[in-house]
């Protein structure tokens, strides 16, 4: 096994999030299939420069050979940049805690690790795992990952040493020992509570184990369908903060990966954007770098950036006003999700005309409140983005009427971006928007000049015509033409 203190950890990591409107040229068809996903896990690595791709083992289509089909149609280029070392394969397994239906499909995924160990060992004939870490969504407890962690270790490499019915010869002996000895497990938080707790949950993690460093990951685009742009934002940075002194205090490296996407509600992490937003994270370790960013941008632009954030200095986090934002963000968001209460009806008809890109869903998610809220839910967080854009109202504005002026002043000390990302969204604003409530039209206009984009505001608004008509057949080529004009999906 490879010496994990001298490991380099990624600096970027290519997912597989469908926020992209252009089809790849390797795919035969808009919706990537298992096979073309292989083709993309070459592709980000040998043309976009990406050090890791996130390997999603949920849902259809999912491949647990992608190891072995790497190593042999692609020899060359994995003889000179070894997977396990120069270049990293991370499975995002489910969490049986949530997905109950995907549940065994987590025990197949982590059997299929040593499996991918032998491969790996004849191919390039030394003992570097070429898997050894996973992601753990919807992280709430350390359990959680103290049973993944576990689990590998006492029954996926333990089973080598029982014995077959009772004589002396083991599982092992039989088919051959199993590695590696351990997996890493990188924990994602994706609610408030979790990542409020994030450092309080990994520490204890940590008590018992020797370990040489922790990945963390921090989810931004649940938190902002949930708690609205500004509240994820905050989450982000207290979590980034409290990971840091963490960090400090136990004496182990803790490398935190920011789950961002290309539109401002998501991240706002584009091509053209990567020294803003690696200034707004500092604390920040690794970015995500998402289909839109790969696919809806030159290759070059795209490689360059990539470059650039795998070629960065690292920053220290920087210490946050915890209890100034808490109170800050219970009240914006209490105002965001009234207003995206609102606007669910909406969402949901129009979430069925947004083109599909993956063969196979990525995970569940649903956006629910209590009763005494009303019970509402929402689909995943790239289709509200997209359905919102597509009628005018950019979700980034939403709830801001509940700043004040001191908000607002904390907000750009806190929020480097604050302006920029609002300059950003309410360019794709449709001021004359029946959806648009007034009090937040009001207050866009008190923060950011609003200059919206004619075409995409005509788009929109033949959109919302089609919606009070009940004439939707043309809905998904509008949408795409939007989407070709912001260069995301959602």
């Amino acid at each position: 096994m490879t010496n994990e203190t001298t490991r380099t950890i990624p600096r970027t990591m290519s997912t597989q999030h469908p926020d992209n409107v252009t089809t790849p040229f390797f795919a035969a068809n808009p919706e990537l299939s298992g096979e073309d996903e292989v083709r993309e896990a070459f592709y980000i690595f040998s043309h976009l420069g990406c050090t890791e791709q996130m390997w999603d083992c949920e849902g259809k289509e999912v491949d647990n050979f992608v190891v072995k089909k790497l190593l042999s149609r692609y020899p060359e280029y994995f003889h000179e940049h070894q997977l396990g070392k120069d270049r990293l394969l991370t499975l995002r397994v489910p969490n049986p805690e949530f997905e109950r239906a995907e549940a065994k499909i987590l025990l197949e995924t982590l059997g299929s690790i040593p499996r991918s160990y032998d491969i790996a060992s004849l191919f390039y004939g030394d003992e570097t795992p070429p898997i050894f870490e996973v992601i753990l969504p919807m992280t709430t407890s350390f359990s959680s990952i103290d049973n993944l962690y576990q689990y590998y270790r006492d029954f996926v490499i333990g089973q080598q040493h029982q014995r077959l019915g009772g004589r002396d010869r083991t599982i092992a002996d039989w088919i051959g020992s199993f590695h590696p000895d351990r997996i890493n497990v990188i924990p994602l938080f994706e609610d408030r509570e979790g990542m409020l707790h994030a450092a309080e949950i990994v520490g204890r993690y940590m008590q018992d184990k020797q370990l040489p460093y922790q990945r963390v990951f921090l989810a931004r685009s649940d938190p902002a369908v949930n708690y609205g742009q500004i509240g994820a934002i905050l989450l982000n940075k207290i979590a980034l903060w409290r990971l840091s002194v963490l960090s400090e205090e136990t004496g182990v490296p803790i490398c935190p990966i920011i789950g961002a996407g290309s539109a401002p509600f998501r991240g706002n992490l584009r091509p053209d954007t990567v020294h803003r937003v690696v200034e707004e994270y500092p604390g920040a370790y690794t970015f995500t770098i998402q289909s839109a960013f790969k696919y809806d941008y030159p290759l070059h632009e795209a490689a360059e950036a990539i470059r650039f954030l795998e070629e960065r200095d690292l920053k220290p986090a920087k210490t946050i006003d915890i209890e100034q934002s808490l109170d800050l963000l219970d009240r914006y968001s209490a105002e965001y999700q009234k207003q995206i209460i609102s606007l669910a009806p909406v969402i949901n008809r129009i979430a069925s005309h947004i083109p599909g890109r993956r063969k196979r869903k990525l995970h569940i998610g649903l956006f629910g409140y209590s009763r005494s809220m009303g019970a509402v839910s929402l689909p995943r967080a790239i289709t509200v983005t997209a359905a919102l854009y597509s009628v005018g109202i950019p979700p980034e504005i939403l709830g801001i009427n509940a700043l004040s002026k001191e908000d607002i002043t904390f907000l750009k000390k806190t929020y480097v971006n604050f302006e920029a990302d609002m300059t950003d969204a309410v360019r794709y604003l449709n001021p004359e928007s029946t959806y648009l409530p007034e009090e937040v039209a009001s207050a866009v206009e008190q923060i950011v000049p609003v200059k919206p984009d004619s075409e995409h505001q005509n788009i929109a608004h033949r959109i919302e015509t089609g919606l009070a008509a009940c004439q939707m057949e043309s809905f998904t080529d509008l949408i795409l033409q939007a989407g070709h004009i912001r260069k995301f999906l959602g």
